[in-house]
């Protein structure tokens, strides 16, 4: 009997501290997300602005694999995981076209661009910030 008690309770705690490192990853994705955009509007270098973009593009991959604290408990083929999704991909659909303007070295077009990206990013916080 005792040896179901702390299983039970090993079990809980290794659910609640795993929520917390999606949590903590989603934040570091976002994180990632947000340093990324501030070098893509701030450089003069393509191939700073494209390595940032490929970290951003990876964060906002990754963040698909965590579900934000306002949508905790959503089954995951809820209409709300599912506009979550939606607009990670909207995100990532323009990180590649911005990146594609700056391999072809396009900056100011990639930057132009690129203000698409908070436009998402400000959308999206609204919703599951």
């Amino acid at each position: 009997m005792r040896n179901k008690h702390v299983i039970a309770v090993l079990s809980l705690s290794l659910l609640f501290s795993s929520a917390s490192v999606f949590a903590a990853d989603l934040e570091k994705d976002m994180d990632t997300l947000k340093d990324g955009l501030s070098v893509v509007k701030k450089t003069s270098d393509a191939q700073e602005m494209h390595t940032a973009l490929g970290k951003m593009r990876q964060a906002a991959t990754d963040a698909k694999q965590s579900t934000p604290e306002k949508l905790e408990g959503q089954a995951a083929d809820s209409a709300q995981i599912k506009d979550y999704h939606a607009g990670l991909d909207s995100l990532i659909a323009q990180i590649d076209v911005v990146d594609k303007l700056a391999q072809a070295n396009k900056l100011d077009e990639a930057k132009a661009e690129a203000m698409k990206l908070e436009d998402i990013r400000n959308a999206n916080h609204k919703k599951f910030r």
